[in-house]
């Protein structure tokens, strides 16, 4: 049984696309785990109803850019359906540094999903987060580094993890 895992993300920052493919990466260590890559410009609400996970990314910008706000605005009232809830999701996100706001941007996305009823997904603490990274999501500075990238791929295997976890156990 094939486990989707959406990663949506705004594209306006070449570092974002680097965390996006990393957490790909991630993902599709997971057997029988598909990585879908999607940038705000290309994804529609079905997307996201298809998937059995959500991952998204937005650069800083004091929190999410606006067109990815304006994106989440307008996909109709998912929160009240209930079509996401249960499914696991995480957040990363990539600034100029390390200390300029990257955690109020993992939170506006958590914050997003945790109102659509969806199960949110972390990092535990490790090493590597002395250097890079929070345990909210994976997150990057200027340009990101190798630790940067390896949380990237962490973040989305455990998250291809969780959701295939779940999806051998959904009721049908």
């Amino acid at each position: 049984m094939q486990t989707s895992v959406l990663i949506l993300y705004d594209p306006k920052d070449p570092t974002i696309i680097k965390l996006a493919d990393g957490i790909a990466k991630g993902v599709e260590k997971h057997n029988s785990t598909l990585a879908i890559l999607k940038s705000i410009e290309s994804a529609t609400t079905t997307d996201l109803i298809d998937s059995d996970a959500i991952i998204l990314g937005s650069p800083n910008w004091s929190g999410i850019t606006g067109s990815f706000k304006d994106w989440l605005d307008n996909q109709g009232d998912l929160w009240e359906e209930g079509c996401l809830a249960g499914k696991p999701g995480a957040a990363f996100t990539s600034g100029r540094g390390r200390h300029s706001g990257l955690e109020i941007t993992l939170f506006q996305l958590i914050h997003w999903m945790l109102a659509c009823g969806m199960l949110i997904v972390g990092l535990p603490w490790s090493n590597a987060m002395k250097e890079s990274g929070s345990y909210y999501g994976a997150t990057a500075t200027a340009g990101g580094n190798e630790s940067d990238l390896m949380q990237a791929k962490d973040l989305g295997f455990r998250v291809s993890q969780i959701a295939a976890r779940l999806k051998i156990h959904k009721p049908t």
